[in-house]
């Protein structure tokens, strides 16, 4: 049997009295690492469980799927997430491959930004499409997600902003070489993000819909005894420093007056 288990957002003990259930009779207990982290460490989380964990990066989760499936045919195998089992597309890809092999699973959802953001103030139905904005290199600088956030805003609608992550990435120059050797964990604070998409709208001239004076809303590790979330404009929120990851960001499209009431009590 294959359990996905949402972990929440904030510490261990967010996770479900079902989910913990769960996890404590498992011979196997995973913990996916890297679509998003939690504020304590898999130390911890072990402690807190009562269980051994298998810190799974993406190269297990995505080439190394069999050896987890292939344990779930013969004895039950949790497979943590922090947040909600399916905020990631990877982990609706192991469900459909368990489901191939006929192996049964089961799903426990929990908290996770998607609705979290709530937070803020801003009312969840009135997001849009969300986006995920990536980290530039000296290389690369895609902002097709900028078009998606554009179209919200036209429609009236907010965007949530997912920031790139980087965790056990290989390192460029050593793949080169021949050796394997990983980059430091590094986490998209909103600040860069604001700072990407002022470039990205300083080079559009067609552009007059998402302006470096709009209303944005950083938020900070949603769902933590230390959450931050702060109002201001996108050229504002450039200079701001909200503390340690994980960072995520909204764009405001039409916002209802209660909307902006609460976000006052935001405002930097």
């Amino acid at each position: 049997m294959l359990y996905l288990v949402g972990l929440g957002l904030g510490d261990p003990t967010d996770v479900t009295v079902k989910g913990l259930e769960i996890i404590k009779k498992c011979e196997h207990v995973y913990l996916e690492a890297y679509t998003s982290v939690l504020s304590a460490g898999p130390e911890e989380l072990s402690k807190f469980y009562g269980k051994e964990l298998v810190v799974a990066d993406r190269e297990m989760v995505e080439q190394g799927a069999d050896e987890i499936l292939e344990k779930a045919k013969v004895t039950d195998v949790a497979f943590l997430v922090v947040g909600d089992p399916f905020g990631a597309t990877t982990h609706t890809d192991l469900v459909l491959r368990a489901s191939t092999l006929n192996i049964p699973f089961q799903v426990v959802h929990n908290a996770s930004i998607l609705n979290a953001v709530g937070a803020c103030g801003l009312q969840l139905y009135s997001f849009g499409e969300t986006v995920s904005i990536p980290y530039w290199t000296e290389t690369w600088e895609p902002d097709s997600f900028f078009d998606k956030i554009c179209e919200n805003k036209k429609r009236g609608l907010h965007t949530l902003c997912l920031l790139d992550i980087k965790v056990k990435e290989p390192n460029l120059e050593s793949m080169m070489r021949g050796k394997v050797k990983y980059d430091p964990p590094r986490f998209m604070t909103v600040a860069q993000a604001a700072d990407q998409l002022v470039k990205i709208i300083d080079r559009k001239s067609d552009n007059d819909t998402v302006l470096r004076t709009d209303t944005v809303v950083g938020v900070a590790r949603i769902g933590s005894p230390t959450q931050k979330i702060v109002s201001c404009t996108l050229e504002q929120l450039v200079d701001l420093d909200l503390g340690p990851p994980l960072h995520s960001l909204v764009i405001c499209g039409k916002m209802h007056p209660l909307e902006q009431d609460f976000l006052k009590s935001f405002a930097s």
